[in-house]
Order: C-alpha cells, then structure tokens, then sequence
C-alpha cells in the first residue's frame, strides 16, 4: 500500500460522502415502505450487503414478498433488474449466453457473436435459485466472484454495480436441489423473510385490493453505490475487533482444539474464511450507513447471523435436540464475549488466526 494510500485509509471516508450513505439508506427505506410491508429486519439486512457490494440469499415461505422486495430495491437504487426463473430444466446458457455461428454480409465467412443472457445487468433476480440442478447453478460461481462471463475462451465483464438477490423457499423439499457449500459462500447474508403481524397482513390486503398502483422513484444511481462501497472500505476496524471477528468465526469450528461443547455436539462444519471477511464488510457498511466511521461491537452483533446463517453446518444431534443455527451463533457470541467485557474466553490452544484483510 502506498504512503498516500495508508494515509487515506487511516483516515476514514469523507464525513460528506458517509452522510450520503445515511442519507441513500433512509431514502430507500422510504420508498420501499410504499410496496413492501413489515419486513424491515430483511429490508435493513439487504442494504446493508448491497452498499458493501454482497450478494444475498433471501430465503422464506411462499407470499413473503421475496421476489417483490428485489425488483423493488432495483427501482429504489436506480438499477436495471433481471429476473431469471430457475426450473429444472434450466441451462448454463440460459443463465450466461452463449455464442452463435452468423454469417459476415461482407467477407461472406462465418464467425462467431456472443449472445448476452440475462445476467448482464446490475441486479439478477435468481428467482427459486434451489430448483435447478447443481450444473445450471455453477454458471453463477465466476459470476458472483469475478463479475465476470467467460465463453468460448473470452472473458465478458459485467456492468457495475452487479449484485445476485437468489430467492429460495425453505418449506418444499421436492423438486429442490440444494445449493453446493461453494455457492452458498458467495452470498454476504442469508436473508430471512417470514409472516407478518395481522395488523400488516390487514394493510397488504387493503392495498392490493385497491385500485392504486404506486410508482417506487430511483433515490440512487448505479454510481453512488460504487462510491458507497468504497467509502465503506475506509471505515475503521478496531484491531481489537477485527481478531474478536476472527475468534468468533474461529469458535465454530469443531474441529479447532479446545472448541467449546456446544460446537463439537451441534456443529458439523464451521464457518470458513469467508465469513470473517464478509463480517468485517458488513459490519462496515452498518457503521456508515449510520453517519459513523468507526466500527463497534454491535455492528459487529447485527451482522453475525446473517453472515453465519448459511455457513455453519448442524450435526444430527443438533437436529434431534431441536437446535436451530440461530440457537448456536447465540450462543457462539456469547461465548466469544466482545472486547472489554468483563469476562474473556480463553483462545482455544492450537487455533489458528487467519486474517480479515482482502474482503471482496
């Protein structure tokens, strides 16, 4: 890193640039507010991937607004969205494109053109991303990680900002395949969506039942969230926060000497180095999306489910005893307690610290 460069990062993004963050999320929120109804721990947890640059899972039973919520978070952050159903029968080209032979009207020779497919856009929509088989869904693999296409030895970029919002339904298991654990670690967060109270199911009812249609305005453009992202990069993370990242991601794997009990009795597989890194990001855009250039604890703490959610696998045991994910991470920021608490864990012997630097 470079002298100016370490200084700049030192000294955190401009205050002006972190108050449009705070200023683009009360917006959006706004104006989802208008068609999206009592999912606001959802809405919050989207954002917040979406200003670091993450992609996100978005998981609930049927009538949620899973797919409602996407396109109008597009609409919001004034972004071309494109929805794509995956179905079993489904193909990798569907997805990505594809080249076709054409004839050239002047040389008279064949040559060969790519055809785009929808994921050339700023927000795909993988709509029920768990019903199409595992070969279809590792079109998105270099998608989601390199931003990239790559046909017939050409490589294709995609537009910026580029983001991945997969929907999947949890209740139906026929007809599903499950996402490969290398998928499920390209998305930031594991998004929830679930029923809501009876007071805002009677106010969705009024609303589509009623004549009106209300028009969602682009609070954003594609090129604010590229500045968000960068200015979130420059929020600072505490030393000491960053290495309580790393021994909570750490504790939850059970094959770690000195792992807690809990761990080696509920928890198949932990969390990989992924996970610390999307915690530190997230925990970054927490920050600045409030108007703050340092991250604390309970950024930290709001951040931790979603990013463990889909990464920690549970044992049968954990299944039998009825223990849910949500249950362990509980209890792994419990006993990972944060810095200046007035009781620490030890660090397991033998445990290997690895490093939050390079989130993507």
């Amino acid at each position: 890193m470079s002298e100016l460069a370490e200084t700049r990062t030192q000294a955190g993004p401009n205050p002006a640039l972190l108050a449009r963050v705070k200023a683009a999320r009360a917006g959006i929120t706004e104006q989802l507010k208008q068609v999206v109804v009592g999912q606001e721990v959802a809405v919050s947890q989207i954002l917040t991937a979406m200003f670091a640059g993450g992609h996100c899972i978005i998981q609930g039973p049927p009538g949620t607004a899973k797919t409602l919520l996407v396109s109008a978070i597009g609409k919001a952050s004034g972004l071309e969205c494109k929805r794509i159903q995956f179905t079993p029968d489904l193909m990798p080209a569907d997805i990505s494109g594809t080249e076709v032979l054409e004839e050239d009207r002047v040389s008279g020779h064949r040559v060969t053109k790519f055809v785009r497919g929808p994921v050339f856009t700023n927000i795909v929509m993988a709509d029920e991303i768990n019903r199409t088989p595992p070969k279809t869904q590792a079109a998105l693999l270099e998608v989601m990680q390199e931003r990239q296409v790559t046909i017939g030895g050409r490589t294709h970029a995609l537009p910026k900002p580029f983001f991945v919002l997969a929907t999947q339904i949890n209740l139906e298991q026929e007809g599903t395949y499950p996402l490969p654990e290398a998928q499920m670690d390209r998305f930031m967060f594991s998004v929830l969506t679930g029923y809501v109270s009876e007071a805002h199911e009677v106010e969705i009812v009024g609303r589509t039942a009623s004549a009106g249609h209300r028009e969602l305005a682009a609070v954003i453009a594609g090129s604010d969230l590229l500045e968000f992202a960068q200015a979130i990069r420059q929020v600072r993370l505490p030393p000491e926060l960053g290495e309580w990242i790393v021994d909570l991601v750490a504790t939850s794997r059970p094959s770690v000497a000195g792992a807690p009990e809990f761990v080696t009795d509920y928890i198949a597989w932990g969390a990989g180095l992924r996970a610390s890194q999307n915690i530190a990001l997230a925990a970054k855009s927490t920050a600045a999306q409030a108007g703050r250039a340092v991250v604390s604890a309970d950024d930290i703490r709001a951040v931790t489910l979603p990013v463990l959610r889909h990464r920690i696998g549970l044992s049968f045991r954990a299944e039998i005893d009825k223990v849910s994910v949500e249950d362990v991470v509980a209890r792994l920021i419990a006993a990972v307690p944060a810095p200046g608490a007035a009781t620490r864990t030890a660090k397991a012997p033998g445990a290997v610290r690895t490093t939050t630097q390079g989130a993507h």
